[in-house]
């Protein structure tokens, strides 16, 4: 299941011992999921409020069953009974863990379903939720293990708002012509600056405030750079050091590609893995 939804993320998991893995697996799993929902622009809201507010609910049902998605998520979606099966088996202390981050995020993502990102204090809010949660989440499966000392909040948020900030600078695209409507996380108190809407970057017309744009988005990112090494540097298990160590290069050797790259407006933009040994 891990394989179809997330190739990058199944390689990058190896790296962890066999209890933690697992874990890490389910709980990465049941935020695919979860995120499934949220991305689905075809649901009504009406609809996806309850269920992203009462996701850490329907983990603990192997009879929950929502439907939604497309292709390999809709997969996972169709077969969440085996995710819950899998959550169920873990350990207390890694439920616990996995339900009050689901909790959160499904709570952080429905207020956002209704909210445009504003502010960049916003976009830092909406980060937060979506991905700097997962850091709070992973911090607290390592320490549940006995490998590591549990990790600053602040710490852990940093290591989850770099990657999902560079994943929102490399998807402008995908995200602004997304059907039935566009998805806009870029916030307004950055891109207002350069342009009137935020989907007049891609009009070739804009190429030089689009990359403008794209370079105070590249910069804000890398505000939590330190903060991420920080992080990194105090883990004391070689195989979770890797784990936390391989996105986070691939996020810098991302921002470092997207910088300056008005292509990011034209398609997709990527870092092959093969850099990571040049």
């Amino acid at each position: 299941m891990l394989q179809r939804v997330s190739r990058s993320f199944a390689l990058v998991i190896q790296q962890l011992g066999p209890e933690l893995r697992n874990a890490v697996c389910v709980f990465y799993l049941v935020l695919r999921a979860l995120d499934t929902v949220e991305d689905d622009t075809a649901i009504p809201n009406e609809v996806k409020l309850p269920i992203l507010r009462d996701f850490y609910r329907h983990i603990y049902n192997p009879d929950w069953l929502f439907s939604c998605g497309a292709n390999d998520y809709r997969v996972l979606m169709d077969n969440f009974r085996q995710v819950s099966t899998a959550f169920l088996e873990l350990g207390e202390g890694y439920q616990k863990a996995i339900e009050e981050i689901t909790r959160r995020m499904g709570a952080g993502m429905a207020k956002f379903i209704c909210t445009e990102v504003e502010t960049i204090d916003d976009y830092d809010e909406y980060c937060h939720y979506v991905a700097g949660l997962v850091g709070y989440g992973l911090s607290r499966l390592f320490h549940a293990t006995g490998t590591e000392d549990l990790a600053p909040d602040h710490l852990s948020n940093s290591m989850g708002l770099f990657l999902q900030k560079t994943n929102i600078i490399r998807d402008y695209l995908e995200d602004i012509n997304e059907i039935p409507r566009c998805r806009m996380f870029w916030p307004r108190e950055i891109w207002s600056k350069y342009v009137d809407k935020l989907e007049d970057l891609k009009y070739e017309e804009n190429s030089e405030k689009a990359v403008q744009c794209l370079n105070d988005m590249v910069t804000n990112a890398l505000i939590h750079a330190q903060d991420c090494l920080q992080y990194m540097s105090a883990l004391k298990d070689n195989s979770n050091f890797r784990f936390c160590a391989i996105p986070q290069i691939m996020a810098i050797g991302t921002c470092a590609i997207c910088y300056n790259n008005v292509k990011v407006f034209r398609g997709v933009v990527k870092m092959r893995r093969g850099s990571l040994h040049g």
